[in-house]
């Protein structure tokens, strides 16, 4: 088997460490590993294979001889370094939000539309990871009754934003309990014991650009431009995991037992719907897993041909990590 030279941009990050785990689980041929760091993580080292790694800064050179290019470090960083990798000949998967639009970057599930990593030219998008743990339950549902629109409410795991969140998090737990105050410093407000209507910056529109993510990555990875999506994106106090609550109208009338069926056969996807034995996706039970879970499921009362389910999945496996080890599986 062909092994690979593999860098990643952020490799300290939340991120970072998940897509170290995750190439070392699914045993991905690297032929050598490139930890890559601002000047402050520079030194560092990180672990891989029983065997430590110092990371180095990025720089103009940092892409000399690298195969496949994951980049986790944020959109400037994306903007400014991705055409740098592009040129030295490797294949880019970024996380970022930089590139996911671009007519010519394939935006990729695996699950859904891994045909599209073929039209790569040198850059691959992962989505976003809302979008992409709700389109795992979405998607499939579509393939059978045709979706039309989508009302969600996320439910989001500060791992979205990284570790000083989860720091932040954690933090400002121990200063209620010992009767402190620790300000928040990522968020505007305090994020424990609390839950914020506000994930990314807001549009003139009154939407989020995270909460427009959904329509607009949704339609692409999905080949269906007409499809719309409204959502309210929420910041709740979970370590990891996303949550959504969809309501979803179709083309076709579905019935409960069809849906089921048909999500219990989704790749990457598992029914977890028992809810009167109070089994249903929690954070807790999908965090560290690939797999996403969905349940909840019932006919919609407020829309034609409509359903209503939750579904549950790691943000840093599925929605970022996992996702992206996946397309170089791909490739």
């Amino acid at each position: 088997m062909k092994k690979y030279h593999i860098a990643i941009v952020g490799a300290t990050g939340a991120v970072g460490a998940e897509l170290l785990r995750v190439l070392e689980r699914r045993s991905f041929p690297v032929a050598s590993l490139r930890p890559i760091g601002s000047s402050r993580s520079a030194g560092k080292s990180i672990q891989f294979r029983g065997e430590s790694i110092p990371v180095e800064a990025l720089n103009d050179q940092s892409f000399d001889e690298i195969d496949i290019a994951f980049f986790s470090a944020g959109g400037a960083i994306s903007k400014e370094y991705v055409p740098l990798a592009r040129d030295a000949g490797a294949i880019v998967i970024d996380n970022s939000s930089v590139f996911r639009m671009e007519g010519d970057v394939p935006l990729v599930i695996p699950e859904i539309n891994g045909d599209d990593v073929r039209k790569h030219r040198g850059l691959i998008a992962n989505p976003n990871c809302t979008t992409a743990i709700a389109l795992m339950a979405i998607y499939p549902l579509h393939r059978a009754f045709g979706v039309r629109r989508v009302f969600a409410a996320s439910y989001q795991a500060v791992s979205g934003s990284g570790q000083r969140a989860i720091d932040e998090l954690k933090d400002q737990v121990e200063a209620t309990v010992q009767d402190r105050h620790s300000p928040p410093e990522v968020y505007p407000h305090a994020i424990a014991f609390n839950v914020l209507p506000h994930v990314d910056v807001f549009l003139e529109s009154g939407y989020t650009k995270e909460e427009m993510k959904m329509q607009n990555e949704g339609a692409k990875i999905m080949h269906l431009p007409e499809f719309r999506a409204s959502v309210t994106c929420v910041r709740v106090p979970v370590y990891r995991a996303h949550s959504v609550a969809v309501n979803a109208e179709f083309e076709k009338q579905p019935s409960v037992e069809q849906a089921r069926e048909v999500l219990a056969k989704a790749p990457g996807l598992e029914l977890v719907d028992e809810p009167h034995n109070n089994r249903y996706p929690m954070p807790l039970t999908v965090a560290g897993k690939d797999n996403c879970e969905v349940g909840r499921v019932r006919l919609d009362c407020a829309l034609e041909n409509g359903l209503s389910f939750w579904v549950s999945g790691d943000q840093l496996l599925k929605g970022a990590a996992l996702n992206a080890v996946q397309i170089a599986e791909l490739l």
